[in-house]
């Protein structure tokens, strides 16, 4: 992504944007559609070449120190860019991001820093749900329902807004997910190191998500995305999986 994406029309607002690693390499046209989103709403997104990994994925994984040292890194980067607000587009990306206050307090250097930085995280449907929407013009008479991150609705306790945004969509209809709160099964490297026990979770989500008949399931973390789309795929359904950047970047 170019450090600078602006918008055609009128600035709006200044945000930054961390791509993350697992989008950023699995899923990089999610980030795209997420900077177009943002530049169609009017805001200028500056997403720094220097940044680095969150460090969340060694935190999960019980290194702490090294976890400190990404963060520490990551703080540097951003520190030096004005903006309103850092969105972030992948739950467990953005859960991590605003402990950065908690993580960092005890460092001399950042602490101060850290817990400003943490304030101006916000999930992309946070933000989506804290601005005025444009119009949205194209029509979409198809069914959607909507799985919850663990990172995001657990975590950052984002739940309302997403339904919130999808809401204003005119023709949409909007099914609700039977255990939606309920892990798919991914949970960072769970699906690896636990595949039976994962699966058996994968399985149950694939099965409420067939019992709304939705045309479209929307999710915001690239470990759920992948991970549904493996279980969609592996029995046999006929859904489309989607980030919410991507279904609403295409509306607009």
């Amino acid at each position: 992504l170019p450090e600078i994406n602006k918008p055609r029309g009128e600035e709006k607002f200044k945000v930054a944007f961390s791509y993350g690693c697992l989008m950023n390499v699995l899923l990089p046209e999610v980030n795209h559609d997420t900077v177009e989103l943002l530049n169609k709403l009017g805001a200028v997104v500056i997403s720094p070449e220097d940044q680095t990994c969150c460090g969340s994925l060694c935190a999960h994984n019980g290194d702490l120190k090294t976890a400190k040292e990404l963060a520490a890194r990551n703080l540097r980067t951003f520190i030096n860019y004005n903006y309103d607000f850092l969105v972030s587009n992948s739950a467990g990306c953005g859960a991590f991001m605003k402990e950065y206050g908690e993580l960092l307090a005890n460092d001399e250097e950042l602490a101060d820093a850290a817990k400003i930085f943490s304030t101006k995280i916000l999930d992309l449907t946070e933000f989506l749900a804290s601005i005025e929407m444009p119009e949205i013009k194209n029509l979409f008479d198809k069914s959607v329902t909507y799985h919850d991150a663990c990172h995001l609705v657990h975590t950052q306790k984002v739940y309302q807004q997403p339904r919130d945004v999808l809401k204003k969509i005119p023709g949409l209809n909007f099914i609700p997910l039977e255990d939606s709160t309920k892990c798919c099964g991914s949970a960072g490297i769970y699906n690896l190191i636990h595949p039976e026990t994962a699966g058996h979770l994968l399985k149950m989500k694939v099965e409420n998500i067939a019992k709304t008949k939705a045309e479209v399931v929307l999710t915001g973390n690239p470990g759920c995305l992948i991970q549904i789309k493996y279980g969609i795929k592996k029995f046999n359904k006929n859904v489309t999986v989607q980030h919410p950047a991507t279904f609403l970047n295409n509306l607009l």
